[in-house]
């Protein structure tokens, strides 16, 4: 016979998922948390959202963190950073001396 152990996380009564490690079954409940604010928080937004698309969204905003955290940080897409290095580069061969590109301009501001 064999024991099997199995993480469960329970919300309201209700089993959402289960894993086989702790360490994964806290990152879920912990995700499912932040959704719950999540979904709180777009409900005192201007745009009324039925429940369950509140739910839904709240629940692919929280499962998209890294990248909200980056776009947030950033001003840009996650991906778009290395995609404007390599415009930059390829553009700068076909530019004139006297155009500048203002967000090429204003990170040479930054660096010097």
């Amino acid at each position: 016979m064999a024991v099997e152990v199995k993480y469960v996380v329970i919300r309201e009564g209700e089993e959402k998922m289960s894993f086989a490690s702790k360490k994964e079954a806290d990152a879920y409940d912990k995700m499912l948390d932040l959704a719950e604010v999540l979904g709180d928080w777009l409900a005192t937004g201007p745009v009324d959202l039925e429940d369950n698309a509140r739910d839904q969204m709240a629940l692919w905003l929280a499962e998209q963190k890294e990248a909200l955290n980056s776009i947030l940080k950033s001003g840009k897409l996650p991906g778009a950073e290395a995609e404007d290095a390599t415009a930059s580069v390829d553009s700068s061969d076909s530019e004139t001396a006297d155009t500048v590109d203002i967000k090429t301009a204003a990170k040479r501001v930054k660096v010097a």
